[in-house]
């Protein structure tokens, strides 16, 4: 496994809420996030307790599969299939593609997003600019889109991020974001989802 340097602004390994980050100038991370009001409190509580019967090596692997699956259901009020606010984060995303990261690829769904990118600064900084800068305005256009915004918040606090091992991951990475909306039935291929790297063909 490569070695990777920590400079002042970069972490290293460290947790927040229970998960585990890593965080080092030059590493590729998948990063997922979701709206505030994707996945219900009851929800949750029944993933937990399903995974009661799973042996505690593999919850953590089934914890996210279950959480994929109900996110790809579009529950909540899926402020991003909104074409102004999905337009408004791609926007962000793009803001300082290759100076504080460089942009892999992306896709945004209609209640969550996913992100390859490779750290030149702060993850949890950088993390946290996309989500002031599209969160501020949706809660600003909240009632001209009709977005049903859960008390006037776009974002589900804290993110998830998987620290990319090797080539073969990369490109499993890559794959997974760009036929997230095929997974979920929202096209047929992945070039023609609108909000993703793989519209774009530059990825």
């Amino acid at each position: 496994m490569p070695t990777y340097s920590q400079p002042a602004d970069h972490r290293g390994w460290y947790h927040t809420r229970k998960l585990p980050h890593f965080d080092a100038l030059g590493a590729l991370q998948l990063i997922t996030f979701r709206l505030a009001d994707s996945l219900p409190a009851v929800k949750l509580r029944q993933i937990e307790n399903d995974l009661c019967n799973t042996p505690a090596s593999g919850q953590e692997a089934e914890r996210r599969k279950q959480i994929e699956y109900w996110l790809d259901r579009g529950i909540g009020c899926c402020a991003l299939a909104n074409s102004e606010v999905a337009a408004v984060f791609r926007d962000g995303l793009l803001l300082h593609d290759r100076q504080r990261y460089h942009l892999l690829a992306w896709c945004i769904m209609p209640n969550h997003v996913h992100i390859l990118i490779e750290c030149q600064y702060s993850l949890s900084r950088i993390v946290q600019s996309w989500k002031a800068f599209s969160g501020r305005w949706a809660v600003a256009h909240n009632e001209r889109l009709a977005l049903g915004l859960p008390a006037g918040q776009l974002w589900m606090k804290g993110y998830w991020d998987r620290f990319i091992r090797d080539e073969d991951h990369l490109h499993a990475a890559v794959y997974y974001i760009h036929h997230n909306p095929v997974k979920a039935g929202l096209c047929d291929a992945p070039e023609s989802w609108q909000w993703s790297s793989a519209s774009t063909g530059v990825v």
